[in-house]
């Protein structure tokens, strides 16, 4: 609520400018009448303003099955609020007063008209100026480093793998310190083959991980990065497994554990997954920061893969798929010129929670069958692309088969249906019937949705599974669909469903 009375005191700011450009004015008891009835306006406007918010948070609560918010959250809203709003009044009245003592002062030399307007432009440089080199610039340094510090933390208690299958594991060029706290995660995380022949029932292998960190030194060289994922992955047996996965992983080098688990269970360890870091910054920094890098990475790692993948003779090639959840689906689609493409260069393709930036799914939803909605389309039929909220059901007309390229994704995740555009353009989910879990009373408001939407991604993981950011266990129902082995069933799906779930919460706890 702080930048929508931000908002509002511009707006009445503007207009009272308006007026007096004309001539116009209210002296004495007029003024004070006016004044009097502004206040008590905006105090009734806030009161009923507070109301309908607290109305729609329980709304929208309940649909998530979310605890009610109570009494300190309304208090707590309207605190932030009157500290956010002063705080920007006063940064404003000191740069217009910064303004009309320049112009004053250019006034001396030059006519009147032209001061003022060379007053405000000065002080607007100088603004951007201070705020770029010394906030921002000491903020993002400052981060970066922070953020440098996290991706190198380093602990003993977690020692580099035994396995000759994954990386950093004997006669591996990785080095464990390398990885990257991420990449240690995701190889540490890796299913043995007991683990997986316990589900199963039946002998499994040992699954396949290669991963390649951005090192402690700061220097990324992504082409290097993807040439050294490759050839771990052919000294890990990679190429000698069913199926490869290269998964792109996010900002920081995270890779979504429930996709790459969900494929390596399913086949029976015989998969092998790859992936890079390359960036140790969280995704919003990353996107904000290069956000090509995440497409360029995405791209040279799949072309380093595909390029040893395809000397192998056709008969013995195993299936080759790629996968990526937010920021991970934009880079992962990086490699790729549109659903013929896919279709062609791999078996299949898993994105979740695609971002309102990815090109191809961008591509792919504006080019939605007539009479389909945006936040659930259907491309072409379905006969390659198809789209699903929860992994389970994917609509389309025709026979889903050869390469299946799935994207999973909510109404309710602002992650997919932000984006800049927002400001000054009413998107196609709100101008259709509303998607599941988005209340009625949503509605397109000039700016104000651009930055409702923005603030709604701080919390899109703040959520249960199945709503917002959070996808839970359906990449194991949306590989069954798209790459499942023989013999696999429905029921296979429920038993591996919650197997992933139960060791989440064994990992968690």
């Amino acid at each position: 609520m702080a930048w929508l009375r931000c908002l509002g005191y511009a707006a009445g700011a503007l207009i009272g400018w308006l007026i007096r450009s004309l001539g116009l004015s209210l002296t004495g008891t007029r003024r004070r009448i006016a004044w009097q009835s502004l206040g008590v306006l905006a105090l009734v406007g806030t009161g009923i303003m507070l109301v309908l918010h607290l109305r729609w948070q329980r709304r929208l609560r309940e649909a998530l099955e979310m605890d009610q918010v109570t009494f300190g959250y309304i208090s707590a809203v309207a605190v932030v609020t009157v500290i956010i709003f002063m705080l920007v009044l006063v940064i404003s009245r000191l740069l217009r007063a910064a303004g009309r003592s320049t112009g004053r002062q250019v006034a001396r030399v030059l006519p009147a008209k032209v001061a003022v307007v060379t007053g405000v432009l000065i002080v607007a440089v100088a603004t951007y100026g201070v705020a770029d080199s010394l906030l921002f610039g000491r903020m993002v340094g400052r981060l970066d480093a922070t953020f440098m510090a996290i991706n190198d933390e380093f602990t003993t208690d977690v020692p580099a793998p035994t396995s000759p299958y994954l990386s950093a594991g004997p006669e591996s060029q990785v080095k464990w310190a390398d990885l990257g706290r991420q990449g240690r995660v995701f190889i540490a995380n890796a299913p043995t083959a007991e683990a997986i022949s316990a589900f199963t029932g039946a002998e499994a292998k040992q699954p396949v991980r290669a991963y390649v960190g951005v090192g402690t030194d700061r220097e990324i060289d992504l082409r290097e990065e993807a040439a050294l994922a490759a050839e771990e992955l052919e000294r890990t047996g990679g190429f000698e497994r069913a199926v490869i996965n290269v998964a792109t992983g996010t900002g920081r080098g995270w890779v979504n554990e429930n996709q790459a688990r969900a494929l390596e269970y399913m086949w029976a360890g015989d998969t092998a997954t790859v992936s890079m870091q390359y960036s140790y910054l969280p995704s919003w920094m990353s996107f904000l920061v290069d956000g090509q890098r995440a497409q360029d990475a995405g791209r040279l790692l799949f072309e380093a893969v595909y390029d040893r993948w395809s000397q192998i003779p056709e008969e013995d090639r195993p299936l080759l798929v790629v996968s990526g959840e937010s920021l991970g689906s934009f880079g992962g689609e990086g490699a790729f010129s549109g659903a013929q493409d896919l279709a062609e260069r791999t078996d299949g393709a898993l994105f979740v929670g695609p971002t309102a930036n990815n090109r191809l799914w961008g591509q792919f939803t504006r080019e939605r069958d007539a009479g389909t909605p945006e936040v659930d389309p259907i491309y072409r039929d379905g006969a390659v692309v198809r789209f699903s909220e929860d992994g389970r059901t994917w609509p389309g007309a025709s026979v889903w088969d050869g390469t299946r390229v799935g994207y999973l994704q909510h109404a309710n995740d602002p992650v997919t249906w932000w984006s800049a555009e927002l400001a000054f353009h009413r998107p196609d989910w709100l101008v259709e019937k509303r998607g599941r879990d988005v209340l009625p009373q949503t509605r397109w408001i000039p700016i104000v949705t651009m930055l409702q939407v923005a603030a709604d991604q701080m919390v899109a993981n703040d959520v249960p599974d199945g709503q917002g950011h959070q996808f839970g266990q359906a990449p194991v129902y949306a590989w069954a669909h798209i790459l499942p082995p023989p013999g696999w069933s429905d029921a296979d799906s429920d038993r591996l469903a919650e197997e992933i779930k139960d060791q989440q919460v064994q990992e968690i706890g």
